[in-house]
């Protein structure tokens, strides 16, 4: 009784069950691509499309009558336990068709699809059914976005305000709006994200790709998720300099705050320019290529660079660009697509793309990570407490776009980033306990932690994360969730105090 006077039960349940309903029919429209290409895989996917969406209709129709009154405390548990449920219903086509028959590692790979990290389990991807593949690519192209936020585009209909769930679930520190209304919002979001899936999949199909890789590398981009239908990933186009081009070109707008890619596409560039997170991003891309490059081009030694898929590639200027701009990009994008083994290269390479994957890309966007803004932010307070110990008594406030920035917002940052490093720390020690040693224990951390998907060690970049033990795939899943839910949205229904009535 007390838990039903705390949260709204009955609302929960009905929204959870209408976004299972959202994801059981993704499920069926996978089945015409198992069919396509003559799959015995069809039916596992039909039916577990059917029985996923049979429980949500089912969760939704028992609670349909729920009052309709929203609270902040209901949205964020919508989101964890939604997230939850997507995962386990989103197991079955791997489990039902044999493709991935462990439970552990068939959740594993699911949360990596929906969290858009693009760890894999799969040693051999090629050999896997195209029709599963698709189902694979989908559920992170569901999550590059957010199936809360596709789902509140429709609640008018059940008369719920959704705001509070995409502010539960909307990436990076606030929550840009295109349109007074949530919904309106969420709805052009949604159209963006279609349309610009659809642009680079046609834009694939014309360089080259067939339409199936065409559309499977298209959602993994916009979802910043990573996952391929080639065992080497992108390398398997490294003779192919458009191919990469085209989805470097589409990480990089994956990477920026789809407010501001909307504005740009209504003709309203300045917004851009005008965007301090979008040049401090544009910067750390441009920068870090350059550097790259030119370590590749005159410091790299020539039997490393057997480390490319393709080492016949490696024989001019351009090719040394396309994969350190590729790579940059990649990670600060927390895509995790592969063109080359990064690290094999020299140790000022690696380094500099350590340090990347602590960057992430802007808040708003479909990437993961720390995000720009934060460590604009960031800095920026620490630069002014230098600057305050010396006038101790000047008022200096953090200003990011000719704005100065409420300091409950700078509290948050600050915050975020103390508890990044510690869990990270923690989660570091954790996986040495667990038997990986310490190298290894700090890839699989940051990859897991920022969304990225290939890290460093045993779970590198010509890795995967299948030699993981049964509690170490478990716990990276954590971090997964807790990474793309911006730790705040799932530590907080850790704390006693989430659970106690005020």
């Amino acid at each position: 009784m007390r838990m039903n006077r705390i949260f709204n039960l009955k609302l929960i349940t009905s929204f959870l069950g209408l976004s299972i309903m959202l994801n059981g029919l993704v499920m069926l429209l996978t089945t015409p691509v198992a069919l396509y290409f003559e799959e015995e895989c069809w039916l596992s996917i039909a039916a577990s499309g059917a029985l996923t969406l049979t429980l949500g209709f089912f969760m939704w129709f028992l609670n349909r009558d729920a009052v309709k009154n929203l609270q902040s405390r209901d949205g964020y548990l919508i989101v964890v336990l939604g997230w939850l449920m997507l995962t386990l219903t989103g197991t079955l086509p791997y489990i039902i068709s044999g493709s991935i028959p462990n439970f552990t590692d068939a959740f594993f790979e699911t949360m990596s699809g929906y969290s858009t990290t693009g760890a894999s389990i799969l040693q051999d991807i090629e050999a896997m059914p195209k029709g599963i593949l698709f189902w694979r690519s989908a559920t992170h192209w569901i999550g590059g976005m957010g199936i809360i936020v596709l789902t509140i585009a429709i609640l008018p209909l059940l008369g719920i305000g959704g705001m509070q769930l995409f502010m539960a679930e909307s990436p990076g520190p606030s929550a840009d709006k295109l349109h007074p209304r949530i919904t309106e919002t969420a709805k052009r979001l949604w159209m963006l994200y279609l349309g610009l899936t659809l642009s680079e999949f046609l834009l694939l199909k014309v360089a080259g790709m067939s339409w199936f890789d065409a559309i499977n590398h298209a959602m993994a981009t916009m979802s910043t998720g990573g996952f391929s239908t080639k065992n080497s990933s992108v390398a398997y186009w490294n003779t192919a300099p458009m191919i990469q081009y085209i989805i470097a070109f589409f990480m990089f707008v994956a990477g920026t705050n789809f407010v501001l890619t909307y504005f740009a596409f209504k003709g309203k560039i300045s917004k851009l320019r005008d965007n301090e997170e979008f040049r401090w991003y544009l910067r750390i891309i441009l920068v870090c290529t350059a550097i790259l490059t030119i370590l590749i081009v005159f410091f790299q030694n020539p039997e490393l660079q057997s480390s490319i898929i393709h080492p016949e590639v490696w024989g001019n200027f351009e090719s040394s660009f396309r994969h350190s701009l590729f790579q940059v990009l990649s990670i600060i994008t927390t895509t995790g697509f592969v063109s080359a083994d990064f690290t094999m290269w020299n140790s000022i390479a690696i380094a500099l793309i350590f340090i990347l994957f602590f960057v992430g890309g802007s808040a708003g966007s479909t990437s993961g990570g720390v995000k720009v803004v934060r460590q604009v932010i960031m800095i920026k307070h620490s630069l002014l407490e230098l600057k305050k110990q010396i006038h101790p008594n000047a008022i200096l406030p953090v200003r990011y776009n000719n704005k100065g920035v409420k300091p409950n917002i700078v509290y948050n940052i600050l915050s975020f980033f103390v508890f990044y490093i510690l869990i990270a720390l923690i989660s570091i020690l954790i996986f040495t306990v667990l038997g990986m040693d310490f190298y290894s224990s700090i890839g699989v951390t940051i990859s897991s932690l920022g969304n990225v998907g290939p890290g460093i060690g045993s779970v590198s970049p010509v890795d995967n994360f299948a030699h993981l033990s049964d509690a170490a795939k478990w716990f990276s899943t954590f971090l997964m969730l807790l990474g793309r839910l911006e730790l705040f949205t799932v530590l907080m229904l850790l704390t006693p105090y989430f659970w106690k009535k005020n």
